[in-house]
């Protein structure tokens, strides 16, 4: 329903309107292109079959692409529907078709930034196996600073 009502706001709205909101607007229809509802994302993926919003995204793709390209490729990558999985790489198509340098220029940071986040990920995974080796190897004794005492009598239920 709310992308339905959404779709015929933008068929309506007026470019300079349009550019007010599309940051914003655009990373929630993101969302929805991620939903594991299939049914939501494909919603979504539609906006890219009407022509007066791909008018208003070409004028402005220089903004909409990197905010929405994310979305996109984690579809591309893991959507368990195959309707879904289509649409996503006719909306890839679409965006390369219209722009291939900004598309490969979005592309390219978007798999530098997928890096840095893996990188991130593989150094807090490290730090957790280095703090549960390091607690493994710690006998608890009594003057060890502990988040909760022993009882000094067993309680009775």
């Amino acid at each position: 329903m709310f992308l339905g009502e959404l779709e015929e706001i933008l068929e309506a709205i007026n470019m300079v309107e349009f550019q007010k909101v599309m940051v914003p607007l655009f990373w929630r229809i993101g969302y929805c292109i991620n939903s594991f509802h299939f049914q939501v994302a494909e919603r979504a993926l539609f906006f890219w079959n009407n022509d007066q919003i791909v008018n208003l995204i070409a004028h402005n793709r220089h903004v909409i692409l990197p905010v929405i390209l994310p979305a996109l490729e984690k579809n591309a990558q893991s959507h368990w529907n195959h309707g879904v999985l289509n649409l996503t790489i006719n909306v890839r198509k679409m965006f390369m078709e219209m722009d291939d340098q900004l598309f490969m220029s979005c592309h390219i940071h978007f798999k530098e930034e997928e890096a840095k986040l893996s990188i991130l990920a593989e150094k807090r995974k490290e730090a957790w196996e280095r703090l549960e080796n390091a607690a493994s190897h710690q006998p608890i004794s009594g003057n060890t600073a502990v988040l909760v005492t022993p009882l000094a009598t067993p309680m009775a239920y």
